[in-house]
């Protein structure tokens, strides 16, 4: 008996089966990168939620009569330190938070001595860090949402998506830093 014809039968049902294992490995894979990396931006987030108490107490020191600005930052950190929901939720609530810190920093610039305080210039230094670290969680959370959207919807992956019942997961996650700098503080008398 020859070998060949149960070689090549072998094969046409094994390289599909396979490819089709392949494929899902791969699914999973990125599927799960996302939520590994949906879970590292939520991390740096919570870094930024516990470091602001701290800014709004410095600032409050100082500009006690800018209760507006401190209430609406206090009230967006808690918000968003609560959302749990869908990223394009926690998205929208982290501009308004940013915008909101960004106006803190807009009081600041009035109160000189608050500036040059060596506690200000250390949280505003680790809110400088803090943001540059969600900027690199959200960009790596970003390409693996891209990666999986792009293996679900390109052929023939997207046919054992379609099979399996894997959905795009995951929004992009889009947020401006509240602060890209740390101010250089001149302490020269003119």
């Amino acid at each position: 008996m020859n070998p060949i014809p149960l070689i090549i039968a072998a094969a046409v049902i094994l390289l599909p089966v396979i490819f089709v294992i392949a494929q899902f490995n791969a699914l999973v894979g990125l599927r799960n990168y996302i939520r590994e990396s949906w879970s590292n931006v939520d991390t740096e987030l919570k870094r930024r939620y516990d470091l602001i108490p701290n800014l709004v107490a410095a600032v409050k020191g100082y500009a006690a009569h800018e209760r507006e600005v401190l209430e609406r930052v206090t009230e967006l950190r808690n918000r968003c330190a609560a959302n749990n929901g869908p990223v394009t939720d926690q998205s929208r609530d982290e501009v308004q938070l940013v915008d909101a810190l960004k106006q803190l920093l807009v009081v600041v610039e009035n109160y000189p001595q608050l500036k040059a305080d060596q506690n200000f210039l250390a949280l505003q230094k680790e809110l400088v860090n803090t943001e540059d670290r969600i900027q690199a969680a959200r960009r790596f959370y970003n390409g693996n949402v891209r990666d999986y959207r792009n293996k679900c919807e390109s052929f023939p992956s997207n046919l054992i998506a379609n099979l399996f019942g894997f959905k795009p997961e995951g929004d992009f996650f889009s947020v401006p830093p509240s602060v890209r700098d740390v101010p250089n503080v001149d302490f020269a008398t003119s």
